[in-house]
């Protein structure tokens, strides 16, 4: 398998070739065929290898593969390299997997492009990007993933560029990614520095080896990389570019959500989880960081009327729970929810671009209604997926969720305060989404006639990837069942927590957080080893606490039902009741207004005085000036210089006798 590894990369980048050179030649189904295999092909290839894995020893899963040298100048060394182990493997299938089902979407949502080629193009692109992320086994190779997920990001939220709206977030989410990316950069030339490597085996070896004399640095090196995740993975304060995100086609803000982009933060975490592990200090900030984001979007969620701007602010919230995990100490919580949350969140986006489809491009809520009649099969697979992200049993979000807020209690970093976040946050998700669904799929029709003569379903090439997430949005939880379901129900102990145990190579054991926790501290001064006091295995506290998750996240959908659906004017009244919370919430808490007032405009002034006070006056005025004074002497010269010989004849005579006559004085 090593000998092939490196083609799971290639090939998108062969789709990319192929369309990019001769898209323009060849029709339209033979493009986006061509798109749809090379990644599939990677898929297949990703599943061979994981295969592969699993067949090994937990302690040995792990399959290197040197390209060739790549940077070698003084004393240091970079390869091109990949690695495949574990949390690559997930990374891997899940890119490739939901990647190929967008693109394979894309082929009846794009058919009318006119620029249908280099749309694949792109959509290759971004995958052989994200695929080369979370293969590197080093930093310097991560980056350029890191890097190229941002261009992709920017050419496909800016495709249909001639929208200013579009060229403007496209813009925005370049340069907000800049300010993350720059963070990354000097906490990977930190490691350099400090370890005199940039090769995650030789990095993660040494920290292991002396973590307490290296904590204050590690802490150090986490938050300048946790900045970038951050930037990538739209956490505060970098999150704003996300839900403007949605100018692009509704293809590119699923994968960009659900399997590649949003998702590359959340994995750079997780490789680095030995360093975090060795910094308490930058995994509370992580973990504070990821609550408030989870928190704060999904408050935000519950006013918006656009639908992907719904779904939008959901991601951000969804991703500030896997970052709470990850903050908390379980890694592998953190990475199933991002493997659930592909399934659900693409199906979400996908089920809202076929809403689009039939509705002409509409996209505001309020004017939909009652659309499960004409539309059953995205109706009842956005139905499959509201309940996934909701936390409903037994749909793929209530295990990952589940475990997220349990582990925001239970894990070595865990406290109460993260589990009220985690709480409150799932009750708010199942009732913005129980909002969303009821508002578009039942009530009375609120559309034009126009629109409501033309409803129909999606083209099947639409319907059946939805009704393919859907069945992973239904099963993909059960992938993890927890200890304690999995002893409730007698199930073999190869059942229980397999995707934690499959994982845990890559990402560490309970045992070895609080071991690595505590060496960090210097022993038991903070009081760490919550594993010896048995609550991750309270079997009766975690069935309790569940209960009151399931109870409040379906309270919050029947509310939803009861608002919209039974009393539909309920919401607008209360509305008017709280107007300055609902001002608020819908304008986002003015959160863009005061980064246009404090950074944007103050920028863009400083900006304007330097173009016209430096670069006009001083570099151009030296430079027209240089222009100016050569065009003067020019003008003299070209007093002597006439072209006719018998001036220059007469010259020379007349110098010649001067010559003369200064050597007889």
């Amino acid at each position: 398998m090593r000998a092939y590894l490196w083609l799971i990369p290639l090939l998108p980048l062969l789709g990319v070739l192929i369309n990019a050179w001769f898209g323009h030649r060849l029709p339209r189904r033979v493009s986006g065929a061509v798109a749809c295999l090379v990644v599939f092909g990677s898929f297949v290839l990703g599943v061979a290898a994981l295969i592969r894995l699993i067949g090994m020893p937990p302690g040995q899963r792990i399959i290197y593969h040197k390209l060739f040298p790549w940077i070698s100048t003084g004393g240091f060394e970079s390869a091109v390299a990949l690695m495949y182990d574990p949390l690559s493997a997930v990374m891997v299938c899940v890119v490739t997997g939901v990647g190929f089902l967008i693109h394979v979407y894309s082929l009846g949502y794009m058919a009318h492009d006119p620029r249908y080629p280099r749309f694949f193009a792109y959509m290759n692109l971004f995958t052989f990007a994200m695929l080369m992320l979370v293969l590197a086994d080093n930093f310097l190779l991560m980056f350029v993933g890191w890097e190229g997920v941002g261009l992709c990001s920017y050419l496909l939220i800016g495709f249909w560029f001639e929208r200013k709206s579009a060229s403007d977030a496209g813009m925005k989410a370049f340069i907000v990614n800049r300010v993350g990316d720059f963070g990354f950069l000097l906490g990977m030339m930190f490691i350099f520095a400090v370890f005199g490597s940039l090769r995650f085996h030789d990095v993660f070896k040494q920290v292991a080896a002396d973590p307490a004399t290296l904590t204050l640095t590690v802490t150090g090196i986490c938050l300048l990389l946790f900045v970038g995740a951050t930037g990538k993975s739209a956490q505060i304060p970098l999150y704003v570019w996300l839900p403007d995100a949605m100018e692009g086609p509704t293809p590119v803000s699923a994968l960009i959500h659900a399997a590649t982009m949003v998702t590359a933060g959340v994995y750079m975490v997780a490789r680095c989880w030995i360093m975090f592990l060795n910094a308490p200090l930058a995994l509370t900030v992580v973990a504070c960081i990821g609550a408030l984001t989870a928190l704060f979007a999904a408050t935000i969620a519950l006013v918006q009327n656009d639908i992907k701007r719904v779904l939008a602010y959901s991601t951000i919230s969804q991703l500030g729970y896997m970052f709470m995990a990850c903050g908390a100490g379980v890694f592998a919580a953190g990475v199933f929810h991002l493997m659930t949350h592909a399934f659900f969140k693409a199906l979400l986006f996908l089920g809202a671009g076929s809403v689009m489809h039939a509705m002409s491009d509409d996209t505001d809520i309020r004017r939909m209604g009652g659309l499960m009649k004409w539309l059953p099969v995205t109706g009842v697979t956005f139905w499959v997926g509201t309940l996934a992200i909701s936390g409903i049993p037994p749909f793929s979000g209530f295990f990952s969720k589940d475990e997220i807020i349990w582990s925001s209690l239970a894990g070595p970093m865990g406290s109460w305060v993260f589990w009220v976040f985690g709480v409150v946050t799932a009750a708010l998700t199942a009732f913005y989404m129980a909002r969303l669904t009821f508002k578009v799929f039942h009530g009375q029709p609120r559309m034009s006639g126009e629109q409501k003569h033309h409803l129909h379903e999606s083209p099947p090439s639409m319907a059946w990837v939805l009704i393919l997430l859907a069945v992973g949005a239904s099963l993909a939880g059960f992938l993890n069942i927890p200890p304690a379901i999995a002893h409730l129900l007698h199930l073999p102990e190869r059942w229980t927590a397999a995707f934690t145990n499959f994982l845990e190579p890559s990402v560490g054991t309970h045992e070895q957080a609080v071991y690595l926790l505590e060496a960090s501290v210097g022993g038991s001064q903070i009081g760490f080893a919550k594993l010896a006091h048995g609550l991750q295995h309270n079997a009766a506290l975690e069935f309790g606490l569940m209960g009151i998750t399931l109870a409040l996240a379906a309270g919050a959908i029947l509310t939803g039902r009861w608002m919209y659906v039974s009393r539909p004017g309920t919401g607008t009244a209360l509305a008017r009741k709280l107007p300055f919370l609902f001002r608020t919430l819908q304008n986002k808490y003015y959160l863009d207004e005061f980064y246009k007032a404090v950074i944007v405009r103050p920028g863009m002034a400083l900006g304007n005085a330097l173009w016209r006070g430096f670069d006009v006056l001083v570099i151009e005025g030296i430079v027209n000036g240089i222009a100016i004074a050569t065009a003067i002497i020019s003008r003299l010269f070209r007093v002597f210089q006439t072209g006719y010989v018998r001036n220059y004849a007469a010259g020379i005579l007349a110098g010649a006798i001067l010559i003369i006559w200064v050597l007889m004085r």
